[in-house]
């Protein structure tokens, strides 16, 4: 029975201890090896003493293939080596299309070998531990305008990423492309970025960088980029990409490190939302709040009508923890169902709606106002400063407090201005942006509502777990 057959082997990325056993035994039985000229120095220790290294050079993909399979004709068991996998961006695809173009009947095989990016990951810690797509970024045989949509829908699926064939003499300007694609397409700009030059070789370059600093001048053809994913972190420089077996790190005063249901859901919804956000750069105070409306809502119309002053969330979060806001006060029940009670028992905070309140009938019919108009001057009465108003459905609630304002009689700690509705909604929320000490949150137009006001108000009381984007506390 001939030995004439055709085995395509990854050597690794190039060094002896990268070699697999699998790889070694075929070299060792080999009459041929047919491969770069470089990477003999690699395999021939393994070699037999007749066994014949043919280099076609650099380039010569084609030519390799064919005289492989020249070889193996003449009755000769053939090896066909790659640095790394030879399956991935090797010789293995080209073995197989000509055996069919061929018509041969030559055996052909592969034997699988430890990858560059594999090699580079493992110096790179642990990046590549969940969904993750490799993309070249030559352009010899693919149009770049295949190259880049490949890029555009990495980054927008949230794939770790490694790029192979980064750069080169003549091509200086692809990796800059796809830095500006995955900072345009949703990668936040401190995702980590990991490079390898020369890896498993004695000119072995490591280094840990973010994607906004990372610079394409300080890589070359020999370098492998590893792009991290939305959870990725850098822990002492090290890239690890979560698979999940530890849930997200809570907040430090958290009093659930093992979120429970309700909350795992909504964490996974915040992240979800998040990456579907057109601004990924947004400052947390903004982010927070709007994740929320989002959640409530399922209407990312909310990214282009939320206002939320500078500071705003962070100023009335601080004067709830710091016990200088005692009082919510909202325009109508349904908000005040909405906060939750376990937020407001943490805080010490008192939420109220004067509809209830016995004088409110009283004075909107002495007064020929509405009863939540009556409502909010009965608020102010009580407490006219260092309360957080929020109104979620009576624009005419919300401009009686901007008059009672302009006059000098209320002071509130903070706005949350979501009524909704047909008639005087958008002048309402006009009246209110004029004041601009007071801290506001608004949402502008036609829409609102008391369960968006009340997730606003929610989104204040939990705002320490903004940075940890770990919802759901008093759930």
């Amino acid at each position: 029975m001939s030995r004439a057959k055709i085995t395509v082997a990854g050597i690794g990325p190039g060094n002896e201890a990268d070699i697999t056993g699998a790889v070694i035994n075929a070299l060792r039985e080999a009459d041929v090896v047919v491969g770069y000229k470089y990477y003999f120095q690699f395999v021939k220790p393994y070699l037999k003493e007749q066994a014949q290294c043919v280099d076609t050079g650099m380039k010569k993909e084609r030519d390799r293939a064919r005289q492989a399979f020249e070889l193996a004709e003449e009755g000769k068991n053939v090896v066909v080596i790659s640095s790394g996998d030879a399956g991935i961006y090797g010789m293995t695809p080209l073995i197989y299309e000509m055996k069919r173009e061929r018509g041969s009947d030559i055996e052909v095989s592969s034997i699988p070998g430890i990858s560059a990016f594999q090699k580079a990951a493992s110096l790179l810690g642990a990046p590549i531990g969940h969904d993750l797509c490799l993309i070249s970024l030559s352009d010899l045989m693919t149009p770049w305008e295949k190259i880049e949509k490949r890029i555009i829908a990495a980054a927008e699926a949230d794939f770790v990423t490694a790029v192979y064939n980064p750069k080169s003499v003549g091509r200086y300007w692809q990796l800059y492309r796809l830095q500006e694609l995955f900072l345009k397409h949703g990668r936040n700009p401190e995702t980590p970025v990991g490079y390898v030059r020369q890896a498993g070789r004695d000119e072995q370059e490591v280094k840990v960088t973010t994607l906004a600093d990372f610079n394409p001048e300080d890589v070359d053809m020999f370098t492998v980029i590893i792009i991290g994913n939305s959870q990725s972190y850098d822990w002492q420089g090290n890239i690890i990409t979560p698979r999940g077996y530890y849930p997200q790190t809570p907040p430090v005063d958290s009093p659930s490190p093992t979120p429970k249901i309700g909350q795992s859901i909504m964490i996974e919804s915040f992240r979800t939302i998040e990456k579907e956000l057109k601004d990924q750069n947004m400052p947390v105070g903004r982010k927070w709040p709007l994740l929320h409306a989002i959640h409530t809502t399922a209407d990312f119309d909310m990214e282009n009508i939320l206002l939320v002053d500078d500071k705003a969330v962070e100023t009335m979060y601080e004067g709830v923890a710091s016990g200088r806001i005692k009082h919510i006060v909202t325009d109508v029940t349904m908000v005040v169902s909405g906060i939750r009670k376990g937020a407001l028992q943490r805080l010490g905070v008192d939420a109220k709606c004067y509809l209830d309140d016995p004088r409110v009938k009283q004075m909107a019919e002495e007064k020929n106002i509405t009863r939540t108009q009556a409502g909010i001057r009965l608020a102010v009465q009580d407490m006219p400063e260092n309360a957080i108003f929020a109104f979620g459905n009576a624009p005419t609630a919300l401009m009686e407090l901007c008059d009672l304002m302009r006059k000098g009689k209320a002071f509130p700690a903070g706005i949350i201005a979501a009524p909704v509705g047909f008639v005087h909604v958008r002048e309402s929320k006009h009246m209110v942006k004029p004041f601009h000490d007071v801290p506001k949150i608004i949402v502008e137009g036609r829409k609102g509502g008391s369960n968006l006001a009340a997730t606003l108000i929610n989104s204040i009381l939990c705002f320490n777990d903004a940075e940890a984007l770990w919802p759901g506390r008093d759930l």
